[in-house]
């Protein structure tokens, strides 16, 4: 995980938009976005604060019940698109 770089809520956020992903609505903790994968909604909730992600939150966000990326669809999204400014 060191090799990653330090991504905030909002900057993953707008990664996941260009990849697909939906907002669906705001929740208490941050934004729920949704994604179709084979005949599967997959739901994941992020927070869309400018500070960078806790490495643990991170983790959860990437990992296979949630958006399934894993480290590796991270730094792919990032090569793809380019790291996001984080407004």
């Amino acid at each position: 995980m060191s090799n990653l770089p330090a991504i905030s809520g909002k900057q993953l956020i707008k990664l996941l938009v260009l990849d697909g992903w939906v907002i669906k609505r705001r929740a208490t903790h941050g934004l729920s976005l949704y994604k179709k994968i084979g005949n599967r909604h997959i739901v994941t909730t992020i927070p869309d604060k400018k500070k960078p992600l806790p490495d643990g939150t991170r983790h959860a966000i990437l990992s296979m019940k949630q958006t399934q990326l894993g480290n590796d669809g991270l730094l792919r999204l990032i090569d793809k698109y380019g790291m996001p400014a984080n407004e």
